[in-house]
């Protein structure tokens, strides 16, 4: 299968790099980005409880350390990835967001509570209720019927059937959102 890359392939620069800490240490002056932080600068408002969990969620993704703060070496990746990240990558990305409980698998709770935030958040309207949405992903993904989604079924299935990568995929436009919020900042 062919990789879908962004964009723009071309590697960031020294020049991007130093902008990106100029905005990164004005708005975070200790070095360590907070979820509040963190929210600002990507211009979330959560509306909503879930909202509110799934950003905290995609920022633990991106916290490799663990200790609830990203420093700018985090960050850079945060925004590589959400930029130029190849298709995999994201895939990856988004599998260890869903993830919540860390055990490397999908379980059905995991994917409805997913399914439920994202149809509030992209606005889905569908006759399906997040419970038959939850049936049909594992139904196309879950290829040993084990009932979980291993990381390469999740890859595997996403990348086989455009409807599971538009639902699952966390790309609610994130590289255009992004940029827009950001040149904002600088």
């Amino acid at each position: 299968m062919g990789q879908v890359q962004s964009d723009s392939d071309e590697e960031v620069d020294l020049a991007q790099i130093q902008a990106l800490y100029t905005v990164f240490m004005r708005e975070c002056p200790s070095g360590a980005l907070h979820l509040h932080e963190f929210r600002k600068i990507f211009g979330v408002q959560s509306s909503s409880e879930e909202e509110a969990l799934y950003i905290e969620s995609i920022f633990k993704s991106f916290d490799r350390n663990k200790d609830n703060v990203l420093d700018f070496m985090e960050f850079v990746a945060a925004v590589h990835l959400v930029l130029r990240g190849k298709l995999e990558d994201r895939l990856r990305w988004s599998f260890k967001v869903y993830d919540r409980d860390e055990n490397g698998k999908l379980d059905r709770d995991e994917v409805k509570h997913i399914i439920t935030i994202i149809c509030k958040i992209k606005k889905l309207n569908t006759d399906m209720t997040p419970s038959d949405v939850c049936d049909k992903i594992f139904e196309r993904v879950d290829q040993n019927k084990d009932g979980q989604i291993s990381l390469s079924e999740f890859i595997e299935g996403a990348q086989k059937d455009p409807w599971i990568m538009d639902l699952l995929k966390l790309d609610v436009d994130a590289s255009g959102w992004f940029r827009e919020n950001w040149k904002k900042k600088t």
